[in-house]
């Protein structure tokens, strides 16, 4: 999944592809890199960022959504949480729904239920403005498989089919560094079995690491020199059962997701 900010304020591209062509384009080029899924974000989750209405938030993004469905069949995100940004986003081509508040929004639910486009339900810890203000938990992983395992319920209560479901442990969302390295290191226990479905059925899960501030500690880098520690754990979320990374550095992460797979090609990654 490559990342696609139109804002002004993201903290690692914040403002570069603001302008319609400068997104549609960079969402593209993505696609040439081997990005599956270009995901469109006009509300920048940062850690103390500013709410953004609906109405400026579809202004964001409807029109790149529109662009890019028009010269490309990948699969199209739409990053938000707001169930009018869902509806226009559906319309304008977008296939999957990506909420940081796992569609607890009002609203929100009934109307990811009725677009039938695929969820992917993200954990959270307070909101952006004030989640990294001293995050606790007594079990992160617990905790945090707990709220996923709770959300695909109510996701599948209201309609949304299990094939339709992906979970997110939301990286940095409401973590201190030490949480994320917990939640990386035993991220297989986060794959909730799907009770309906095959002895063996997950829902995806889905991790974004890219460029955050755990990659910044561990290096010393700021986000723009954060492509090789990225890279690195968007490897090790693959080998501990992740389905979708989503990242800013497309070329770099497919050419290391394709080597790992041809060497571990006799298990499962």
């Amino acid at each position: 999944m490559g990342v696609l900010n139109v804002t002004p304020d993201s903290f690692s591209d914040g403002g570069r592809f603001s302008d319609i062509a400068a997104a549609v384009a960079h969402g593209l080029s993505m696609v040439q890199e081997g990005a599956a899924i270009i995901d469109v974000g006009g509300e920048s989750t940062r850690p103390g960022a500013s709410p953004v209405d609906a109405d400026d938030e579809i202004l964001r993004v409807i029109p790149v959504i529109e662009r890019l469905r028009a010269q490309t069949d990948v699969v199209i995100s739409v990053d938000t949480s707001k169930p009018q940004v869902i509806l226009a986003a559906v319309a304008a081509g977008a296939d999957l729904i990506n909420d940081v508040r796992a569609l607890g929004e009002e609203g929100a639910l009934e109307a990811a239920a009725a677009t039938q486009c695929a969820v992917c339900l993200m954990h959270m810890k307070g909101s952006p403005r004030d989640m990294q203000a001293r995050p606790h938990y007594d079990d992160v992983v617990k905790e945090v498989g707990t709220f996923l395992k709770e959300r695909a319920g109510v996701c599948r209560a209201a309609g949304i089919t299990a094939d339709r479901i992906a979970i997110d442990p939301g990286f940095g969302f409401g973590k201190t560094q030490e949480h994320n390295l917990q939640l990386l290191r035993h991220l297989r226990q986060l794959a909730i079995p799907v009770e309906d479905g095959a002895p063996s059925a997950t829902f995806p899960i889905m991790v974004g690491l890219s460029r955050k501030s755990t990659v910044g500690q561990l290096t010393g880098r700021p986000a723009g020199e954060r492509v090789y520690g990225s890279v690195a754990l968007a490897m090790l979320a693959a080998l501990n059962g992740a389905r979708i990374v989503r990242v800013h550095d497309v070329g770099a992460t497919v050419d290391v997701l394709k080597v790992l797979t041809a060497v571990m090609c006799e298990r499962e990654i």
